[in-house]
Parts: structure tokens; C-alpha cells; sequence
């Protein structure tokens, strides 16, 4: 369990130095009653795409979505991404690499049952998970719980991860923070410091990963949490993005003080 961070501060400056790694729902945009409907607010990708030149391409998006859904909403932007919490893992040189599939079809029906009888909850279909989100109806939070714990209880395959107003059952042993170490072996990543930001639980792996490395943990929003620092909103993580952005426009690129890349694998 995470422990309290009552005493965490804000974030210091981003260092041309960093890995920066963000989740995407509840950090970088806004979390909404479903997940088509986030807004992208206009100047999130110039800015994303200004951060990613400014590091030499380690900036990464490590999140709950599937990696096309984070492709469709910031596009043109094509970024190094980790999608269902890492059983999806595309590099910097576009490379995809994904988990096969579990059988969900017995959690599927499950969810779709409990859908049919409640309304307010909605069942999503990844790659290879399966998320109920009852952010429409959240009094039936044990529920969703109970329903989905008793699904998975023959399937040591499977895990039940629980996020806002979502329950989410996944391949087990799979998380943001091997999703961040796998990238923390490659280039442009290897050799910097990793930053990572996220809002929810399902973070927290994350976060547990970064620290012990010497980077920085960022919780957006309230509760309890590994990270030492602490942003209160998605508003705020645009606003240090874009101080971030502007600082390191403004201070001149020391090539000496850039990470040796790693070799790269053959293809």
C-alpha cells in the first residue's frame, strides 16, 4: 500500500537530463465520465512534441489506455508509449512489442452481465484486459468488486487492478514500472534521470521504480502515495510542463552533459 505523502513538495525544474515518463488520463488530461469523452486541450501536443525535442526523444506516455487510443488523441504525435499498463510497449524507434492475450471471454461475460443488470456501469475491451468503470455509478464500487474477484479466482493468470472508479482485470505480473524499467535499458532513456507523473494507484509501481533510481516521483491530485512530490491537477502538470518547456528553451544545450545512449539492438 502506499504510504502518505503529506509532506511532498512540488516538483524542481526539469533537467535536460530526464527521462520524463507521463501517464495520460487524470495527469495530463482531465479524467472524464467515460474514457472517449476527455477533452485534449488545443496547445497539449505542440508542447509535448517541443518537451520531446528538448530531450532528445525520452518522453514516453506509460498508461491504463491501449496505445492506439493515445496515438488517435494526440495525433500527428507519435510518442514512444506504454499502453494497459505495459502489456503493450512501443520504443523510440517504433518498435511494438505485446503480450498475447489472455482468454477474457468468462471476465467478459461477467462484466457484461453486471452492466446489463446496473445501469451506470460501462465494461471497456483492451488488447488484453478487461475494465469496468463505475465512475457513473459509483455506490456500486463493492459490487464491481466482489463480482470481479469471484471471476478471476481460478485464473492465477489474472489480477484485478483497481483504479478511480475502475476495476480493471489484466495479465498478472505486468505494471507501469516494468513498462518504465524497459524503457530505462534503451536509448534515448538509458543513462538519464527518469521522472514520471501519474494521478492514480495504478501509478504507484511507477513510482517505486523512478525514487530507488534517483529520479522523481510526481502524485497529481490528493491521496496517500510513494512520490516525494506532488502536483494538485492536470492544470498544474500543464503549467510545469510549460516552465519546464521554457526553461530549457531558454538555458543552452551543454552536448558534453548528454547521457551516453546505449548501443542500440540490431533490428
Amino acid at each position: 500500500m502506499p504510504k502518505s505523502s503529506s509532506n511532498s513538495q512540488l516538483p524542481p525544474p526539469l533537467g535536460r537530463d530526464a527521462a520524463l515518463f507521463l501517464d495520460f488520463d487524470g495527469t495530463l488530461v482531465g479524467l472524464a465520465p467515460t474514457p472517449e469523452a476527455i477533452e485534449i486541450p488545443p496547445a497539449l501536443v505542440p508542447l509535448l512534441a517541443d518537451l520531446r525535442d528538448q530531450l532528445g526523444g525520452a518522453l514516453a506516455v506509460v498508461s491504463g489506455r491501449q496505445i492506439d487510443s493515445i496515438d488517435r488523441f494526440l495525433a500527428p504525435l507519435r510518442l514512444p508509449a506504454a499502453g494497459e499498463h505495459g502489456v503493450q510497449r512501443r520504443d523510440a524507434e517504433g518498435r511494438m512489442q505485446e503480450q498475447r492475450p489472455p482468454d477474457l471471454v468468462p471476465i467478459l461475460d461477467v462484466a457484461n452481465e453486471l452492466a446489463r443488470v446496473h445501469e451506470g456501469l460501462l465494461v471497456e475491451r483492451k488488447h488484453a484486459a478487461i475494465a469496468l468503470h463505475y465512475r457513473l455509478a459509483p455506490q456500486l464500487e463493492a459490487v464491481c468488486r466482489d463480482a470481479m474477484s469471484r471471476a478471476i479466482a481460478n485464473h492465477p493468470q489474472l489480477e484485478l487492478m483497481h483504479g478511480k472508479f475502475v476495476f480493471e482485470v489484466k495479465p498478472a505480473g505486468v505494471n507501469k514500472g516494468i513498462a518504465i524499467d524497459a524503457f530505462m535499458t534503451e536509448a534515448p532513456f538509458a543513462g538519464r534521470t527518469p521522472v514520471f507523473l501519474g494521478d492514480d494507484t495504478t501509478d504507484e509501481s511507477g513510482f517505486a521504480v523512478v525514487q530507488p533510481r534517483g529520479g522523481i516521483a510526481v502524485k497529481v491530485g490528493s491521496g496517500p502515495s510513494l512520490a516525494l512530490h506532488r502536483l494538485e491537477s492536470p492544470r498544474a502538470v500543464y503549467e510545469w510542463l510549460v516552465q519546464a518547456r521554457d526553461m530549457l528553451a531558454a538555458r543552452p544545450q551543454d552536448t558534453a552533459s548528454q547521457p551516453e545512449e546505449s548501443p542500440r539492438s540490431p533490428r
